[in-house]
């Protein structure tokens, strides 16, 4: 059970104006990160312009383990990134500095085919599930039971569907009998909810700029590490409680 610091994600610039978008301000950015208490990292790599680029994962990699060895490192293969199958595939194929495990949407038409290229490539699968239907999709794949990790992440900002639709995930999962390690996040409105849901649950978690910028008092926060040192502290308190 980690809290993982997801510090930039698809947000644009105007967004927060600590949000990293270099390389040099992600590398330092997911240092303060783990020394606020981040057990892992989920990063979006970014080009020179600031644009997401999946061309920029091994540079991205070597710099984050440079200054975090030993930390978990972790990125995106959003089909919007490259917003071309051809070439999101080619992409990954030429990574030679592998992160330890990408994320990879269920909601997505080629997402069983990029299972199969991070898997030949020995890269771990965060198979990401938002909808019954993407934990339908998933329980077919013959990759289910194999995957490093199951990501609900829940984008409903009405709290009574965004836990209706947990639920409902929940119940495709065990229905299947799929037994996997699990992080939960929320986005925007719901951060908060799901980090302490996440707590009780004795799930894994994630914060940070790529789900929302806001503390749990909706005040805005100063950085990644501000909120990973809160979501980190209320772990802390309701294990003492």
């Amino acid at each position: 059970m980690i809290v993982q610091a997801c510090i930039n994600g698809a947000r644009p610039e105007a967004y927060h104006p600590s949000l990293p978008l270099t390389h040099e301000a992600m590398v330092a950015d997911a240092a303060e990160c783990i020394a606020a208490g981040a057990g892992e990292l989920h990063i979006h790599p970014r080009d020179s312009d600031g644009k997401e680029s999946l061309a920029h994962v091994d540079e991205l990699v070597r710099g984050i383990r440079s200054v975090c060895p030993g930390t978990l490192v972790g990125v995106s293969t959003g089909a919007w990134i490259e917003n071309d199958i051809t070439l999101t595939r080619h992409r990954i194929n030429e990574w030679s500095s592998l992160p330890d495990y990408a994320s990879v949407n269920l909601s997505e038409p080629d997402a069983p085919a990029i299972f199969s290229l991070l898997e030949a490539k020995g890269v771990g699968i965060e198979a990401g599930i938002a909808t019954v239907e993407d934990a339908e999709r998933f329980v077919s794949l013959r990759q289910r039971d194999k995957v490093f990790r199951v990501l609900f992440e829940i984008e409903q900002q009405d709290l009574r569907q965004a836990r209706a639709t947990l639920a409902g995930i929940q119940t495709v999962l065990n229905e299947a009998g799929v037994q996997r390690p699990i992080l939960l996040h929320g986005f925007d409105a719901t951060v908060w909810h799901f980090v302490r849901e996440a707590r009780v649950k004795r799930w894994s978690t994630r914060i940070g700029l790529e789900d929302g910028c806001r503390l749990e008092d909706q005040s805005v926060a100063s950085s990644n590490a501000q909120l990973v040192a809160k979501a980190i502290a209320l772990f802390q308190e309701q294990s003492v409680a």
